[in-house]
Parts: C-alpha cells; sequence; structure tokens
C-alpha cells in the first residue's frame, strides 16, 4: 500500500507526540520517586534515662498513610510499631545501660511532622553521689563523685554575705565509675564555707553537703567612706556593690573598685565576709 504525502507528516506527527507524552510520562515519575524519597529527619540526642519516649504522629500530607516511615536508635532501626496516630519508642530491646549515650532519629515524610512528647527523659539528670569531699591547707577544694548519668557542670559555691554565692565551674564528666574533681578556691578571712551543685532540666538543684576552710589572712577592710572615685581595700578581695534600691551595679575581685561613673547617693558593699555601706560623692 503507497503511503501518502500527508499520511507520513501525520505518521511523524503522531510519533513525536508519543514521544513527548512519554518524556512528561517519565519526568512525573522522577517528580513521585523524588517526593518519596526525599522528607524530614528528627534527631535527639542524649542519655537514656530509663524511660521511653512517646511521638505524636500526623497523617501523611497526602492523607494516605502516617507521617513516620522510620525510626533508628544509635543507627539500628527499632521494631515500634509505628504505624498509628500515636507511638511508643522503645528503648529496651536495646539493653541500654542508665546514662547510655543515645541518638533517636526520627524519619519523616516532608509534608508532615510528628512532635515527640517528652523529649526531656533523654536529658542529663543530675544523680551524683558524693564519696569525699574536701580542702587540703594550699586552698584546692577536692571532691569525687559516683552515680553521675549525665554530663552536668559542677557550680562550686562559697557562703558569704549571708548567702551562697557562686565562685566556680568544672564540666562532669558523666561516668557511674568514681569521677574526681578539684577548684582552686579563694577564700575570705576567718572560716569559709563551700559546697557543689548541679542543675538539671528540672531546675532542680542538687546539693553536695558543705566543707569548712579557716583562712590565715586577716580582715579586709575598705576606704574612704565618702568617695569620688575609688574604693581601696587592704587586701584582693571579692566584692559586690548594690544602689539603694537593691540592684547590684559593680561586682568583681582586686584591690580596688572604680566608682566614678556612679550617681551620688548612698550604696552598699559587700566585701571580703564583711558587708557596708559608703557615700558615693
Amino acid at each position: 500500500m503507497r503511503r501518502t504525502k500527508e499520511g507520513t507528516v501525520r505518521s511523524n506527527e503522531y510519533a513525536d507526540f508519543t514521544k513527548n507524552r512519554m518524556k512528561s510520562l517519565i519526568l512525573v515519575i522522577i517528580l513521585l520517586i523524588g517526593s518519596l524519597s526525599f522528607g524530614g529527619t528528627i534527631i535527639l540526642e542524649g542519655n537514656y534515662q530509663g524511660k521511653n519516649l512517646f511521638v505524636q504522629n500526623p497523617f501523611a500530607g497526602s492523607g494516605v498513610g502516617f507521617c513516620t516511615y522510620e525510626v533508628t536508635i544509635n543507627d539500628q532501626v527499632t521494631t515500634d510499631e509505628i504505624n498509628s496516630s500515636a507511638f511508643e519508642i522503645d528503648f529496651t530491646a536495646f539493653q541500654l545501660e542508665i546514662g547510655s549515650k543515645v541518638v533517636v532519629k526520627i524519619r519523616h515524610g516532608d509534608d508532615c511532622k510528628p512532635k515527640i512528647l517528652n523529649p526531656e527523659v533523654l536529658k542529663p539528670k543530675s544523680t551524683f553521689d558524693i564519696v569525699s569531699m574536701k580542702i587540703d591547707e594550699e586552698g584546692v577544694l577536692t571532691w569525687s563523685t559516683n552515680n553521675e548519668t549525665g554530663k552536668l557542670p559542677y557550680i562550686i559555691e562559697q557562703f558569704r554575705w549571708n548567702k551562697w554565692v557562686k565562685v566556680g565551674e568544672e564540666e562532669g564528666k558523666g561516668l557511674k565509675s568514681t569521677n574526681t574533681y578539684t577548684f582552686k578556691i579563694t577564700p575570705h578571712s576567718g572560716e569559709n564555707k563551700f559546697r557543689v551543685k548541679q542543675v538539671d532540666y528540672s531546675r532542680r538543684p542538687r546539693y553536695s553537703s558543705s566543707v569548712k576552710f579557716r583562712s590565715k589572712k586577716p580582715p579586709v577592710t575598705f576606704a574612704p567612706v565618702k568617695v569620688k572615685d575609688d574604693i581601696m581595700f587592704s587586701d584582693e578581695t571579692m566584692y559586690e556593690i548594690y544602689d539603694a534600691y537593691g540592684n547590684i551595679v559593680k561586682k568583681g575581685f582586686g584591690p580596688k573598685v572604680n566608682v566614678s561613673n556612679l550617681k551620688k547617693g548612698t550604696y552598699y558593699i559587700n566585701y571580703d565576709k564583711e558587708m557596708g555601706k559608703f557615700l558615693k560623692k
């Protein structure tokens, strides 16, 4: 059968149409695959404290299935049932010790996002027990602990001016075995008291008992009581200065403090272990 010129043209147009349609279909498939391959990941890092995580799991953006499609603990896929509106991430199958480092990854679609209801259960908790605590003749505070289950800083406090004052900080090691720390104290004259504390996510501080240290330093004095520029101390000391409304306006450590930028009036000063006042001229 002979094909006319018009028939040949139509055949070529049909072939071009089919080719373009196939290209469009392939592009759609690629886009669909891309949308399935790319999503979001929620990462939680912390320490195992003996409690599980609870997750609120919405539907996927398409309305078919749920948002979360994979959960891993330390890069191992969990066997938790995640195809529900809420699920629990159970750590017991991984036989983790209390305080063990954990990294949880929750992979989800890019058009939805699950919500962790209790992320605080992976945050470090203050559980330390003091094994020993002392201050040697050189003024070095040493304390040993065990039963730590997370890395939290130790805050060193000194009792002076009728209150506990922060004087330093040491990073905790977070080991359940024995941990030893040292800190060089700066005592005031006479008898001193020191302690350490940790504050975890609950914001409730955990304290050690206090230890005492008697300093041979003579009491510190200051002058003048009517001052224009500098207050001079008889020795280096920690100090705090408050205005008449109880607002702290200066604090530090040294043999003197410049008050030239303060407004005229009465101020209260804490220094050494004493409390006094002066008049700014």
